[in-house]
């Protein structure tokens, strides 16, 4: 005949057995338990920290300081207004010590170009010609013979300061047009 041992109950003796060795073995500590007493540490030491920064509580809040009487600043005064008028001063100027404008001179006789490409077919120097025209820009194409053969190439200017030029190579740069910038003096 089969028994069923799964439905068996165990004896008194080994009931006690297995809690005498249940007492025995030491308790695990679960994590979860380190890491909530280390978060709680970690929050207590914070706010430790935090009461530490705060001021001494005889400072004074910031609402007793908005009552007390504020000085007023005295409004400055500007005489200048009435004393420069009334000074002269005589100052001596010879002529020879004064330098000469070199960069006015040399701004006078220079001026700047823009080469916004360079083609072998005219064709081209007219698309690029016509871009430069919707741009607002007042380009033009001139053909140069050399020893490598016949090229056409496309200018913007001449601009007689470094700013008119700096716009119109932004302007090209923002349609993404390349630009060579050349400078050349005036015959």
């Amino acid at each position: 005949m089969a028994k069923d041992f799964a439905k068996k109950r165990p004896s008194a003796k080994a009931r006690k057995q297995a809690a005498t060795s249940k007492q025995a073995q030491p308790k695990a500590v679960k994590p979860w338990r380190w890491y909530g007493s280390g978060v709680l540490t970690g929050v207590l030491l914070s706010f430790l920290l935090y009461l530490g920064t705060l001021p001494p509580s005889g400072a004074g809040t910031p609402i007793e300081t908005a009552q007390e009487p504020q000085e007023q600043a005295p409004t400055p005064r500007f005489d200048f207004y009435t004393l420069l008028p009334e000074r002269t001063m005589d100052v001596e100027v010879d002529p020879n010590d004064i330098p000469p404008q070199r960069a006015s001179l040399r701004a006078a006789s220079e001026y700047y170009l823009l080469q916004a490409g360079s083609f072998k077919q005219r064709e081209d120097a007219d698309r690029r010609r016509a871009e430069l025209l919707l741009l607002g820009l007042d380009p033009q194409v001139e053909q140069s013979d050399g020893d490598n053969g016949r090229w056409f190439r496309v200018y913007l200017g001449p601009f007689e300061s470094k700013s008119k030029m700096a716009k119109a190579r932004s302007m090209t740069a923002s349609q993404e047009i390349d630009t060579l910038l050349l400078k050349r003096s005036k015959p």
